[in-house]
């Protein structure tokens, strides 16, 4: 079932069967399964074909609107016949909501992609996508996997710089009447710095 309203919510697998408003000015938004392959035993591939009994999901999605946005999603309990597989029954599951999975894929996507690359904290991420600390950071440590795991540019010059520890101290040499500067193993730290062929890293 493929509509103008299925099309704005953009969940591809999920088909929107109607829409209705909340007491609160929010809309619920009442899915139905549009994926033949959202039928298929995840533990062999089977499809299945005697159907088991019906569950609803709540999946949380991005914000939308000034008032909100809830999902519905009234899916099947499958049956899997297949006599070598373990799995006796499932339910159906779609790439944006997957097993057991309380939010959908774009969102956990886009709550690490805000600290990842837009700056924002775990906490600020949470604030405005309405998820909790621990959610936005395990969505954080998947989106940063790539850009952590990536290999650095290769290095064109190695060298050292010098920093200061704290204001200099000075103290007056009797001899010779003038100040001088105090040498101590904390007052001049070296750290490593290096330039990468495309610029300095």
């Amino acid at each position: 079932m493929i509509n103008d309203t299925t099309l704005l919510a953009d969940l591809e697998g999920l088909a929107v069967d109607r829409v209705e408003r909340l007491a609160d000015g929010s809309r619920l938004v009442h899915l139905i399964t549009n994926d033949a392959t959202a039928r298929a035993c995840p533990a062999c591939g089977v499809f299945a074909t005697v159907p088991k009994g019906w569950a609803l999901t709540r999946p949380r999605d991005l914000p939308y609107g000034q008032h909100g946005l809830h999902l519905a999603w009234r899916k099947r309990r499958w049956y899997c016949r297949e006599p070598a597989c373990p799995r006796v029954s499932f339910t159906e599951s779609i790439t944006q909501v997957p097993p057991r999975a309380k939010i959908t894929t774009r969102l956990r996507r886009t709550a690490g992609d805000h600290v990842r690359d837009h700056g924002c904290t775990v906490v600020q991420a949470g604030r405005e996508l309405g998820l909790s600390w621990p959610t936005v950071m395990a969505a954080f440590c998947t989106q940063a996997k790539d850009v952590a795991e990536a290999e650095p540019e290769p290095v064109a010059i190695l060298g050292i710089d010098e920093t200061r520890r704290g204001r200099p101290k000075w103290v007056l040499n009797q001899a010779t009447g003038t100040y001088e500067l105090v040498i101590d193993r904390w007052h001049v730290g070296l750290c490593a710095t290096r330039r990468c062929v495309s610029g300095w890293g």
